[in-house]
């Protein structure tokens, strides 16, 4: 079977990694974190002017229609270099969804902004539409009253505009948000990652019926699962590099007049973790795939390629780190970044238990083999 990215695919893939270790080395991630609130707005403006952000994005909407498999193969170089910029949040979870369901005026009021990099939209898909910190929507007129609370939301603290899912009493809907809204208040909020996100108070934010995507519920559902399938891309990235780092720590460090990776513990740790960071990126590069192809089965494979990113990801980081010893907790050594990280991603978006449970109540409604038709 093939597995191998095609060769524009590849040349994506290869114009990402130049662009990410080019600008997101080891000091300048660190400084990135210290200094500018954990987001690269330098590489952020890199990523437009080389035409990365809209890879993913179709031709007619101004991107280069490589899709969610070239969404992916960038995202895996960011992985690998731990960069800090919310770019599956805002790709995957708005302007996607803005292409695929925006009117005509929506995306020209959005998407260019958002290509040249002169403006930033990021989506709040993390946030529940059902509980206590669901955003509600009432009826105003010709649009809609919002009110409640978004908890970390990527990139927030820098965009102009979010997307937002809204319960109604008809359903969920989803919402463009400008944050200079009268009612919208944003604070910064400290990740594990350490990368850039706020929570968002919306205190009865009026959003014109102009403000809404066409679709109902679709573009949340979207959102989503491209959320998920983005955040297992970057998992991925982030567990070969950290591999990558540990083969050669282990390699090098001698102990007792050997390697370590001599010893046989070592060397089948690394292979374990080596094994679940391949079962990520081929489930992840799967499901992407299938959302290119339009398959009834892109939903159920964001869910299994999530799931090995939250599973898998959590079991790759531990034992990274835990093969470099006492290394692995010294933060002015590089590995504990890829641990940081490979947390982050494992909790967003849902959990191992909870991914599982969806997919479960997902095959629930699956005939079994055999049963007629």
């Amino acid at each position: 079977m093939q597995f191998e990215l095609d060769e524009d695919l590849r040349e994506a893939a290869q114009l990402a990694e130049e662009v990410f270790t080019q600008m997101a080395t080891t000091t300048r991630v660190r400084d990135v974190e210290r200094e500018e609130g954990g987001h690269d707005d330098a590489l952020w403006k890199a990523l437009a002017e080389t035409g990365i952000l809209g890879l993913a994005l179709p031709e007619e909407h101004g991107g280069s229609g490589l899709g969610v498999l070239g969404l992916v193969a960038v995202l895996e170089q960011q992985g690998r270099r731990v960069a800090p910029v919310p770019f599956a949040a805002a790709v995957a979870m708005a302007a996607l969804p803005i292409s695929c369901w925006g009117t005509d005026a929506q995306r020209d009021r959005w998407l260019p902004g958002f290509l040249d990099g002169s403006l930033l939209i990021t989506g709040a898909i993390d946030a529940a539409v059902d509980g206590d910190n669901a955003v509600r929507g009432e009826r105003d007129g010709s649009g809609w009253r919002i009110s409640g609370t978004l908890l970390a939301v990527p990139g927030a603290g820098n965009a102009a505009a979010l997307l937002v899912p809204v319960k109604t009493d008809d359903g969920v809907i989803a919402v463009i948000l400008p944050v200079d809204r009268e009612g919208v208040s944003r604070e910064s909020v400290s990740l594990t990652s350490h990368g850039a996100a706020a929570s968002v108070v919306l205190d009865a934010v009026h959003v014109g019926d102009d403000e809404v995507l066409t679709g109902g519920s679709m573009p949340v559902q979207q959102a989503r699962m491209l959320g998920r399938i983005a955040l297992a891309a970057v998992q991925a990235g982030i567990c070969e590099e950290a591999i990558a780092i540990t083969a050669a720590y282990t390699s090098e460090r001698i102990q007792f007049d050997r390697p370590l990776s001599a010893n046989q513990a070592v060397s089948a740790r690394a292979a374990d973790a080596h094994l679940d960071a391949e079962r990520i990126k081929l489930t992840t590069r799967r499901a992407a795939w299938l959302v290119d192809r339009g398959d009834d089965g892109a939903e159920s494979a964001s869910l299994v390629a999530s799931w090995w990113a939250a599973h898998g990801g959590l079991r790759v980081v531990l034992a990274t780190q835990h093969l470099h010893g006492g290394m692995g907790a010294d933060i002015d050594y590089q590995i504990h970044r890829y641990f940081l990280w490979g947390r982050q991603n494992a909790y967003s978006l849902g959990s191992a238990p909870a991914l599982m449970s969806e997919l479960g109540s997902m095959l629930e409604t699956v005939p079994m083999i055999g049963t007629p038709a």
